[in-house]
């Protein structure tokens, strides 16, 4: 059964399998389903029953699993209507964003290449088109993150990493640029609450001290430096993530949901 702990033979030599709760994984499963089917945003799946029986689990774990997928906007569930595949985040709505897997870890891995390649770009444009209260807007938003960080204010340094990289998206004065950042940043959250749990790791002093630097760089006109130093904060992240998906995808206990949000 689905998100049951395997428990070996006696005597057989190989451990029990990592323990997963059951919605995660029929919700990992509903996600592959609806790439296998080739389902865009919009089309109706089968009933909560239905799903139960393609995917071979209980309806009691499948409920929880769409109550998942729905609260991370991958499934539009209509009282009276049925249970359909939500539209894509992000202004372009692009349908291929319909398949994105936030449990496999190359597609993690790929979301975060492309985050570093979109930030690091966005920074740099900052840096030399910013205006003088824009430059303020980001500076204060990092110092507001290293504040939050130093006072171990979990949420507030969730509000003001989001303000920052905001502020970064504002300045280089391309909507599509700004807009991907937002995309990414809610790809990567489904990530956090499916497979992490909330339990994403890394030093909030550490990501409002790069913040600070990227801020400053970003207020000295220097476009290279930014750009460098912003993909140095998400390289960081990008190694945290790593470990953390290991260390979760092998760990015996159930997760314990850290305090330390996503950057």
């Amino acid at each position: 059964m689905p998100g049951e702990r395997a428990v070996p033979s006696e005597g057989a030599e190989k451990p029990a399998a990592p323990y997963r709760p059951g919605y995660e994984l029929v919700a990992e499963q509903l996600l592959t389903y609806i790439a296998e089917q080739n389902m865009k945003p919009g089309d109706r799946l089968p009933t909560e029953q239905g799903l139960a029986q393609i995917l071979g689990a209980t309806r009691n774990v499948t409920r929880e699993a769409i109550k998942v997928l729905a609260a991370i906007g991958r499934l539009s569930v209509r009282r009276g209507a049925g249970i359909f595949v939500a539209a894509s985040p992000g202004a372009l709505n692009d349908d291929r964003l319909a398949h994105f897997q936030p449990t496999q870890m190359d597609h993690v891995m790929m979301l975060i290449d492309y985050r570093q390649l979109i930030e690091s770009d966005t920074a740099r444009k900052a840096a030399a088109l910013a205006t003088p209260l824009e430059v303020r807007a980001i500076a204060r938003s990092a110092r507001s993150s290293l504040d939050a960080a130093l006072s171990d204010d979990v949420q507030a340094f969730a509000l003001a990493d989001e303000q920052f990289h905001d502020a970064v998206g504002t300045a280089a004065h391309n909507l599509f640029l700004r807009s991907s950042v937002g995309t990414i940043r809610r790809l990567m959250s489904q990530t956090d609450i499916l497979l992490l749990h909330g339990d994403v790791p890394g030093s909030m002093e550490a990501a409002g001290k790069q913040h600070l630097a990227i801020a400053e760089a970003v207020s000295s006109g220097d476009a290279e430096e930014a750009a460098e130093l912003m993909q140095a904060h998400i390289d960081t992240t990008r190694h945290q993530v790593e470990r953390k998906i290991r260390d979760r995808l092998f760990s015996l206990t159930p997760p314990v949901p850290a305090r330390v949000p996503r950057r």
